[in-house]
């Protein structure tokens, strides 16, 4: 699919993956919608790639449909839907003080399976509306979700967060089958560990500490390259279904 004239939201927009991936996008000729949190800086990542903001909490999942669809409505449609909103805490599922909390856990799976899942589910809907952008595909639209390397060598203490990026991981194929029909692609992108969050601007010594067990490049990734394999993503038709590592080569030792 060309970037070039499409309608794009990109969900956690406001920084790291999801603003160096609206930034791409508006590169490209995209129009570009950003989904991010009200005390984020959503309006300004708007306003420099003249797009537009929408305040949204991911975990209000009612809330999330209506945001969802007002951007939508203001785009003239949805092509390109990319959703990088997530985070989690460290517990293990036993300790001194007892088992896991179950409240934190659900917690967890909200706001990066079920937030996820809500947002693709709703983007999907609208781009089986379309007109297929290409007579010989007959492609619709494209659906990209942020996973996690952790998704396949969690660490000690990540189990809530594990479960919920397995998840994304694993509903690549199948929701790729159940939209294939119609012309929509669905993958998801696994980084390590990469500058953005609690990382970005940490001393290189610790970053190499962090990523002494990657082949090669041992250093934390940098947003423009999951915003790179994003517009590979969004233009080559042939990939679909299925979770891309962008891992440097990483394996995450158990702790």
């Amino acid at each position: 699919m060309e970037i070039a004239g499409k309608k794009a939201i990109v969900v956690g927009g406001a920084s790291g993956f999801g603003k160096a991936t609206a930034e791409a996008l508006a590169k490209g000729g995209a129009a570009v919608a950003i989904l991010d949190r009200p005390q984020s800086k959503g309006k300004e990542v708007a306003e420099a790639i003249g797009g537009t903001f929408h305040e949204v909490d991911v975990t209000d999942f009612e809330g999330t449909e209506k945001v969802l669809n007002e951007a939508i409505e203001a785009l003239g449609g949805l092509h390109i839907a990319v959703t990088t909103a997530g985070g989690g805490t460290g517990e293990r599922t036993i300790s001194k003080e007892g088992p896991h909390s179950l409240e934190s856990f659900r917690k967890g799976i909200d706001l990066n399976l079920i937030g996820t899942f809500n947002i693709s589910r709703l983007a999907a809907w609208a781009m089986s509306k379309n007109d297929p952008v290409d007579d010989e595909a007959e492609e619709r639209g494209v659906i990209i979700n942020t996973a996690s390397i952790a998704a396949f060598e969690g660490q000690i203490g990540q189990v809530a967060y594990t479960a919920s990026k397995a998840a994304i991981a694993g509903m690549c194929l199948t929701m790729a089958r159940d939209l294939g029909s119609l012309g929509i692609r669905v993958l998801a992108i696994a980084p390590s560990l990469f500058a953005t969050g609690l990382t970005e601007g940490i001393p290189d010594d610790f970053a190499k500490v962090l990523t002494k067990d990657a082949a090669f490049p041992k250093r934390l990734g940098r947003p423009e390259e999951y915003a790179k394999l994003a517009v590979a993503i969004v233009e080559n038709a042939m990939l679909n279904g299925q979770c891309l590592r962008l891992d440097g080569g990483q394996r995450f030792a158990p702790k």
